[in-house]
C-alpha cells in the first residue's frame, strides 16, 4: 500500500472528502483502465447463464445466443443485436427484476429506444404467458402511449418469445464479441452528461 502510494498508483486519502486533484487523477486513470475491460467482464458474466434452463427447453445462455442470432439474421444493427444478446443477463443475480439490471448496464452505451426495449421486455413477454398464471397478459398496455411500445412488442415477438428452440442453429459467441467490444467501447452518456454536470467548472 505504502509503495503504491509513493509510486502514485493509489490515492492517499481514507475519506473521499480529503481527496486532492492528484488523488482523483490517479483514480480516473484506474477507472479508465477498469472500464476498458468491461466487455470482457460482461461476456464472462453471460457465461453464468449456461446450464440454467429455468424449466425451458434450452438454457438461458443458448436463449441469449438464439435471440441475438435471430436479430442479426434479420439485419438488425450491432447495438440492437448486443441488446438481444444481453437482455437476460440479469437473470442470475436479479431474478425479480432482471430486465432492470440489464437495462441499467446498457443505458450509457445504447439508444434510448434500445434501453427502453431491454428495460420493459419482461412485462411485454408477459403477453405470451401471464394468462396461464392468472395474470393480465395485456399488462404491457400500461405503456401503450409510449413511442417505444411497438418496438418492444416487436422485439419480444421476433427475437425473445420464440428463441427457445433446441433445434435452431445459433451463431457462436465469438461471432458477437466484436459487436460487444464496439458497443461498450465508448459510453454515449456519462454520469456528467446524465446529471448535466459542467466538467469545465472548477
Amino acid at each position: 500500500m505504502v509503495e503504491n502510494r509513493i509510486m502514485g498508483k493509489q490515492a492517499s486519502f481514507i475519506a473521499m472528502a480529503d481527496g486532492t486533484s492528484a488523488d482523483y487523477a490517479i483514480i480516473a486513470d484506474h477507472s479508465a483502465e477498469f472500464a476498458s475491460k468491461l466487455p470482457d467482464r460482461i461476456l464472462a458474466h453471460l457465461e453464468l447463464l449456461k446450464g440454467d434452463t429455468g424449466g425451458f427447453a434450452i438454457d438461458r445462455y443458448e436463449h441469449s445466443l438464439q435471440a441475438a442470432t435471430r436479430a442479426f439474421r434479420d439485419g438488425r444493427d450491432d447495438e440492437y443485436v448486443v441488446c438481444a444478446l444481453l437482455h437476460d443477463i440479469g437473470d442470475t443475480i436479479a431474478c425479480a427484476n432482471h430486465a432492470d439490471l440489464a437495462a441499467t448496464m446498457l443505458e450509457p452505451f445504447v439508444s434510448e429506444q434500445n434501453y427502453w426495449i431491454v428495460k420493459h421486455h419482461g412485462i411485454f413477454q408477459g403477453y405470451y404467458f401471464f394468462h396461464h398464471l392468472n395474470m393480465d397478459r395485456n399488462a404491457r398496455d400500461m405503456f401503450k402511449d409510449n413511442d417505444n411500445w411497438h418496438a418492444c412488442a416487436e422485439f419480444c415477438a421476433k427475437y425473445d418469445q420464440n428463441s427457445f428452440d433446441p433445434d435452431y442453429e445459433n451463431m457462436e459467441i465469438n461471432e458477437f464479441k466484436e459487436m460487444v467490444y464496439t458497443v461498450f467501447r465508448d459510453p454515449k452518456q456519462s454520469i456528467a452528461m446524465a446529471y448535466q454536470i459542467d466538467t469545465k467548472s472548477s
